[in-house]
């Protein structure tokens, strides 16, 4: 999709594809929504909203593609499990919010599982967010935080140190916990969390994760691929 669009982010869609991965097949009842605040990984969402058959491959092939219903950025109430428009760092997890809000004033079933960026964290809207979650008692919100390092800069430790980012969240009246973001066994721990708590997992992952050229490289972040890089990736994830 990214190679015959010409687009990049692929790095930061690939840190973060497993966990949606697993998330929708596993995780997510048919009540629930999701929110993915760093919409630059809209591709990893269409695919797998493709992978529950919500999308078809020929979808696929219009991504970022004139009058396409699969933007750079995820499209609000256009497509079933997209329900609001994220991309502007930031935005997305105050948007879950008010959607548990909602879902607990009128005693609605299902919970909201909303996917950020670890740079994302950096805005304050998030942290206005968590007072307002903690303020509504809002344990029908479930935060996931794409841990991957590097924002679009530099590290995030250089940009804006957040090693601690788990003690804050918890200050915040959340319960973290440090998941590995690539295996399944690891995971599976987001069926185990308890329903009256308000939790947040922290995915630890590498952007451009499976790609040897890609891994923990900052440039893809922004670089589309040219046909002599998609063959490389295309023959290491094919070995």
């Amino acid at each position: 999709m990214h190679y015959e669009a010409g687009v990049g982010h692929i790095g930061g869609n690939l840190s973060a594809l497993d966990a949606m991965l697993y998330l929708h097949h596993y995780v997510m009842s048919a009540e629930d929504q999701f929110v993915l605040s760093k919409g630059h990984a809209a591709g990893a969402l269409y695919v797998t909203l493709w992978s529950r058959g919500i999308l078809q491959e020929s979808d696929l092939c219009s991504f970022h593609d004139e009058g396409t219903l699969l933007s750079g950025h995820p499209p609000p109430g256009r497509l079933e499990g997209i329900p609001v428009a994220t991309g502007s760092l930031g935005h997305g997890l105050p948007m879950a919010c008010g959607m548990a809000l909602a879902r607990k004033l009128k005693s609605q079933p299902g919970q909201i599982f909303c996917l950020c960026s670890d740079g994302e964290w950096q805005e304050g809207s998030n942290w206005e967010a968590l007072i307002f979650a903690r303020h509504h008692n809002l344990s029908n919100l479930v935060v996931l935080v794409d841990v991957n390092g590097l924002q679009g800069f530099g590290s995030t430790q250089a940009v804006a140190s957040m090693k601690d980012l788990g003690k804050h969240l918890e200050a915040f009246g959340l319960r973290t916990r440090e998941l590995d973001g690539h295996v399944e066994a690891s995971l599976e721990q987001l069926n185990t969390r308890s329903v009256e708590d308000r939790w947040c997992y922290l995915l630890q992952t590498v952007k451009g994760k499976g790609i040897s050229f890609m891994e923990n490289r900052l440039e893809w972040h922004y670089l589309p691929l040219d046909e002599v890089s998609y063959r490389q990736a295309l023959a290491e994830l094919n070995s």
